[in-house]
């Protein structure tokens, strides 16, 4: 029957570490602490989520401890552990009942199911063939600074989007009034039509000057 480490005199702390006793001939020689390493951009890229306005959650399969110590060190709104995949899924679920918009960052095989079910799934580029099939985007290297400048660049698709449709309906809408009650001529509203047009054509264009 193992014997536990404080016997030994061995200390786990709540760190986010985990102690291995290492023995030869039923002798225990020492112990060996190990710990997960934040990516040196961990942090910034999450940092950098906040300020765009996400809400950020760590769920791992990891110690509880773990899960909490890391999610302090990244500064994240929320960290869980101690989760299976379907547990995982579960809270993905929760999330989406609730009306939000839910965008899971996995790279592994337990991260598969989540991937699936959240509204967008992305994976990194160094993840399993199961995660980066599952996903609805993949990032070429996994690198947390890419999904920043992602997620970055689809809130301004999105709002040019949005101003150009609305953009469209206004001026459409004015113009079929104006014309309906007769005070718009023809040679006018063709004028009218092509020059919007023209102007939400270049303010898509702006897209192009992101780097």
């Amino acid at each position: 029957m193992p014997v536990p480490a404080e016997s030994f005199g061995v200390v786990t702390n709540n760190a986010g570490q985990t102690t291995v006793l290492v023995g030869r001939d039923k002798r225990i020689l020492g112990a060996v602490t190990l710990a997960d390493q934040l990516r040196t951009e961990a942090k910034q890229a999450v940092s950098e989520l906040k300020r765009l306005g996400f809400r950020t959650i760590l769920l791992t399969g990891d110690r509880s401890d773990t899960a909490k110590a890391i999610g302090d060190a990244l500064g994240v709104h929320e960290a869980v552990g101690d989760l299976l995949p379907q547990q995982k899924l579960d809270r993905i679920r929760e999330l989406l009942g609730k009306g939000c918009k839910v965008a899971m960052v996995g790279d592994g095989v337990n991260d598969a199911p989540a991937l699936a079910e959240a509204t967008v799934g992305i994976a990194m580029g160094q993840g399993t063939d199961v995660a980066l099939e599952t996903a609805d985007v993949t990032l070429m290297t996994s690198d947390l600074s890419r999904l920043v400048e992602v997620l970055a660049i689809s809130k301004r698709c999105y709002r040019v989007i949005m101003f150009n449709f609305w953009g469209t309906i206004l001026v459409d809408s004015i113009g079929i009034g104006l014309a309906f009650f007769g005070l718009l001529a023809p040679i006018v509203a063709a004028l009218i039509h092509v020059g919007s047009e023209l102007a939400f054509i270049l303010n898509s264009a702006r897209l192009f000057r992101q780097r």
